[in-house]
């Protein structure tokens, strides 16, 4: 088996890079200058009635996704966050969140689970595509 090459590992860690980024500062990005949302109609999912959210973010921010869609239960919280992965000719991922944790004041999801998004919206459960757990978060102040 051949290993990757370098172009494949540098894409790898750009993807990587973008994509937790956004994860981590949504939904903190939508306050950012040039990001247009529009509130969609809302998504029953497991007897759950949560409404969604379509986002488009400027060139000026580096995403994996320049639209998505976000899914909010009822105390606001994002359940779920859609998008067509751009660097893998448009695939289709249904990104679940949960498990939040507190950590100074901000809830931070610690469980996420993306699976493969079909046309209408529903879910493969199997695979999953991609799996993150994420403990020990700290948020550390910046120098100026």
């Amino acid at each position: 088996m051949n290993s990757p090459s370098r172009d494949a590992l540098l894409q790898l860690a750009y993807f990587a890079g973008c994509a937790m980024w956004t994860y981590l500062n949504t939904p903190f990005l939508l306050a950012w200058p040039g990001v247009v949302s529009e509130e969609l109609s809302p998504w029953t999912e497991n007897g759950e009635s949560w409404r969604r959210l379509h986002v488009r973010y400027p060139d000026s921010i580096a995403t994996h996704s320049t639209n998505q869609t976000l899914y909010f239960d009822q105390s606001g919280i994002i359940k779920r966050h859609d998008y067509d992965l751009e660097i893998a000719g448009g695939t289709p991922g249904a990104h679940y969140v949960d498990a939040y944790v507190d950590v100074s004041g901000i809830r931070f999801p610690t469980v996420r689970r993306v699976f493969a998004r079909q046309a209408d919206a529903s879910v493969t459960r199997e695979p999953v595509v991609v799996s993150i757990d994420l403990s020990n978060i700290q948020l550390v102040p910046v120098k100026r």
